[in-house]
């Protein structure tokens, strides 16, 4: 899976957002962490989200399954608004 060109990640450097351009099937704005920021990131390239965990738990000190489940639950929004190319 891989991010739609039709969404640009954008850091404010506090926050990141993610923004759809008109084309894009959502209307509106995802707000969110350096966590999000770090999943974007990774969405840049075709990764499967099993690599995206690998990646967040090589980068960052936190629980497994905390981990797991908040890739699920992003991955799992992205897919809702469209926002991935799979």
């Amino acid at each position: 899976m891989k991010l739609n060109h039709n969404f640009i990640v954008h850091n404010t450097g506090d926050e990141t957002l993610l923004v759809p351009t008109a084309e894009a099937p959502f209307h509106g704005l995802i707000q969110g962490n350096k966590t999000l920021e770090f999943i974007l990131n990774c969405l840049q390239e075709d990764i499967t989200e099993e690599e995206i965990i690998s990646a967040i738990s090589a980068e960052f000190r936190g629980n497994a399954d905390e981990i797991r489940e908040d890739v699920e639950k992003t991955v799992s929004e992205l897919r809702r608004i469209g926002a991935l190319d799979e």
